[in-house]
């Protein structure tokens, strides 16, 4: 918190010592750069239509903010639904500099941002066409934090979008460009700050991974078209095939809300395991919201269990606020936990399973009471094909359990 403090004081000396007129972002295209501490750069795109309103590019991601406030020339850009936020100064030529601040987790990222249409320069004719499926492994040569991905991409001349995915959810809209030998990709969403830089051949890939500037490591991938990651059913499961899954956690009102109260008897439920903190699990949220208005007077229920990193219970029910006001979402959302989305104490809280490995996970149950399928991660729009298969077989399971 004390760093936070330290990069609102410094905005603040700054705009002090400027001019004391008022300022407002110019209508425009824009380029926004997040600055690491290794002098790499995630650069992002965003149009300003209005003063009090931007819109935020990944690729086919489209992000509509309109919390912007503005005092003298600092500006404030709140982003929709997380609790990140840019504080900057606007200068006499319309540069924004400042921060992007996480309070929980106590980052921040230098920011700057000036008109300019472009993501990533451009320095070369790209050498070869990356489009297609990309065996992947991160942290290859690192046992302890080694993890296998699939990476799915489209390139157009020299830009590129797509997405890595785990076993455990997805890199959500990646966009960028191949110059030359390289490739360079980003997004931010408010969330998180990625930026992707490997070295490219027509048939591999070599490169590192960069969160925001705490946190880095390498990747490998070989081009390979019938890769395919594990069955995200099958990576879950109950210790005890014909044990019952169960929870009690508090709403917002402070009521303990347990699977054997009346409003989910004899009826299909779906458990969220999620954070409202997790861009995967906005994704799943849309999804589910619609999903659920549209079944909601079948025998069918929903229910979130969000496991927060927020410090204090007060601070994590608003932030479960900000999410379900963002999405629609109507069914509950309980709070599991609060001040860690440690997956190990999550396991605690719910021990009938034999793992948390994700967030989110859903957990599917019939109207006996019976766990039918428990489904780790979640692949969102980002990856294309495989969130059509996922909200098909979903869509048809719940189809046949109400039927039931």
């Amino acid at each position: 918190m004390k760093n936070i403090l330290l990069a609102i004081v410094a905005v603040t000396i700054i705009s002090c010592t400027s001019s004391k007129e008022n300022r407002f972002l110019q209508n425009g295209a824009y380029r926004g750069i997040l600055r690491l501490d290794n002098n790499k750069k995630i650069p992002f795109n965003f149009d300003v239509t209005s003063k009090n309103t931007l819109t935020i590019f990944n690729a086919d991601e489209v992000i509509h903010v309109d919390e912007i406030t503005y005092h003298n020339d600092s500006i404030t850009i709140q982003m929709p639904i997380f609790e990140g936020y840019i504080k900057a100064i606007i200068t006499e030529n319309n540069t924004l500099l400042g921060n992007f601040i996480k309070p929980t987790s106590n980052r921040i990222v230098p920011f700057e941002a000036k008109l300019d249409k472009n993501r990533f320069d451009k320095t070369a004719k790209p050498i070869t066409n990356i489009s297609g499926n990309w065996e992947t492994t991160f942290s290859p040569d690192n046992n302890n934090s080694r993890y296998i991905a699939k990476g799915i991409f489209k390139q157009n001349n020299e830009k590129v979008t797509g997405t890595f995915r785990t076993t455990t959810g997805d890199y959500r809209y990646l966009e960028g460009t191949v110059s030359g030998d390289s490739l360079y990709l980003s997004t931010f969403d408010g969330a998180h700050a990625f930026l992707f830089e490997a070295k490219v051949t027509d048939s591999t890939l070599t490169g590192t991974f960069y969160s925001g500037n705490h946190w880095k490591e390498p990747f490998v991938a070989k081009k390979n078209d019938n890769y395919e990651l594990p069955d995200p059913d099958t990576l879950t499961s109950l210790k005890n095939k014909d044990q019952r899954f169960t929870f009690s956690f508090p709403n917002e009102k402070g009521k303990m809300i347990s699977l054997d109260d009346e409003n989910f008897k004899n009826k299909v439920v779906v458990v969220q395991i999620m954070g409202s903190w997790c861009p995967n699990c906005l994704d799943e949220s849309r999804y589910y919201s619609d999903f659920y208005r549209n079944y909601k007077n079948k025998d069918l229920a929903f229910v979130g269990l969000a496991f927060e990193v927020a410090k204090t219970p007060d601070e994590a029910f608003e932030a479960i606020k900000r999410l379900k006001e963002g999405t629609g979402i109507e069914y509950p959302i309980l709070l599991a936990q609060y001040g860690s989305s440690d997956k190990l104490m999550a396991q605690e809280k719910l021990p009938m399973l034999d793992k948390v490995l994700s967030y989110p996970t859903t957990v599917i149950i019939d109207k006996k009471g019976k766990v039918r399928k428990i489904h780790t991660g979640f692949n969102g729009p980002a990856t294309g094909e495989k969130y059509y298969e996922f909200t098909s077989n979903f869509k048809n399971l719940i189809e046949k359990l109400l039927a039931e």
